[in-house]
């Protein structure tokens, strides 16, 4: 049996979640934002093509998509998109497997830890963003 006080601190808690498990995306994509000169010359020397739609797409996802997902607007759609977008930063920026050296194991902790956020973006498209949402204020289904 589930108490109102448990409904309601699930939803706090789910807001918290839903905060924590954005802000290194949001802060990281500040900065993707604000030396998008360095951002580039950064993508160029890893080697991928087009380098400048590459931090474009980096910085929507990021920083626009990382705000939109903390106010909880999209909510669920949003976060299976991230969680492509990070399945897709692990393999072209974290391949540690063909990796030697000192880069290797640093590569391979930032692989797993995108594969983590993935487990976390999953969770937030089963559970929604819960009733302090711009979802839960527009009707949205909100809850599991």
């Amino acid at each position: 049996m589930t108490t109102s006080s448990d409904a309601r601190a699930r939803d706090e808690v789910i807001l918290v979640a839903r905060i924590l498990l954005i802000l290194l995306f949001v802060v990281f994509g500040w900065t993707k934002l604000t030396n998008y000169t360095a951002t580039v010359g950064y993508m160029t020397r890893m080697g991928l093509p087009v380098p400048s739609i590459a931090v474009l797409v980096s910085i929507v996802a990021e920083f626009f998509v990382g705000l939109v997902i903390a106010v909880g607007f999209w909510t669920r759609p949003l976060a299976l998109l991230m969680a492509l977008y990070t399945l897709a930063t692990a393999l072209i920026g974290h391949h540690f497997w063909s990796m030697t050296g000192a880069d290797r194991l640093p590569n391979a902790i930032n692989f797993y830890k995108n594969i983590c956020i993935i487990g976390g973006f999953l969770l937030l498209y089963v559970t929604g963003p819960g009733k302090y949402s711009v979802d839960a204020m527009r009707g949205v289904r909100t809850g599991s």
